[in-house]
Parts: structure tokens; C-alpha cells; sequence
């Protein structure tokens, strides 16, 4: 089921990391440098069921989103190029996410971890 949004979002790491060569620069994918460099926690649940999983990814999905909305927004005069990268990227992202929500969702189209902050705080919710 999320084989290909894995597939995918590693193709838009290598597409960015491209991009960070072709300006100039040298593109750090290194396990050690993103974890001393990243401003997340590790992905917080061990053994659980799909619907916990989905409503984790769920907020994984939310924090991304936001960031590249943010990123989008810093690019808009610095790098259009850039820019429309991580528009393309978005739109795949957001997909994505309405595809893990479709599996979150109550007969009346409530989320079933709309009040999660953390992913512990959705695995809960999705579990009950």
C-alpha cells in the first residue's frame, strides 16, 4: 500500500539532491548528518497495527507539508527553479496524504486523530 509513495519520495530526495548539486553545492544524505542536522524526532512507534501506522504517518505527513509550504513560500524571489520543485513535490505529498486520511476517517468524515499532536497521541486515537 505505501510502497509507492516510498518509491516516490525517494525519487524527490535524489531530485533534490540534483537540484543542491546543480546551484553548486554538495548534497549531505548521510544517516549521521540529517540526524545531527534535523529538527524531528525519530518516528516515535515501534510495533503497532496499520491503523495506528496511518494515523502516525498521518502527522509525519502534516509536519512535511507544512515545511515544504513554508520552504515554497521562502523561494517564491530567491529560486523559482527551486521553487517549483518542491511544488511538484507538494502536490505528490499531499496526495499522498489524502490517500493515508481516506483510511483515518469515520462514516461521518471525521478524522479519527484529529485532536493528536504527537504520533503516540494518533496511534492512540486510531487504536480505540
Amino acid at each position: 500500500m505505501l510502497d509507492p509513495q516510498v518509491e516516490a519520495v525517494r525519487a524527490m530526495s535524489d531530485e533534490i539532491a540534483e537540484r543542491i548539486a546543480t546551484l553548486g553545492y554538495e548534497p549531505i544524505g548521510t544517516p549521521g548528518y540529517i540526524a545531527s542536522h534535523r529538527g524531528w524526532d525519530d518516528y516515535a512507534i515501534g510495533r503497532g497495527g496499520t491503523q495506528e501506522h496511518l494515523s502516525a504517518l498521518d502527522l509525519v505527513y502534516s509536519g512535511v507539508n507544512a515545511d515544504h509550504r513554508a520552504a515554497i513560500g521562502e523561494l517564491e524571489e530567491l529560486d523559482p527553479v527551486t521553487q517549483d520543485l518542491l511544488i511538484g513535490h507538494s502536490e505528490k505529498l499531499e496526495l499522498f496524504q489524502w490517500f493515508v486520511r481516506a483510511h483515518l476517517e469515520d462514516k461521518s468524515g471525521r478524522l479519527v486523530n484529529e485532536a493528536a499532536t504527537t504520533e503516540r497521541d494518533a496511534a492512540d486515537a486510531a487504536s480505540r
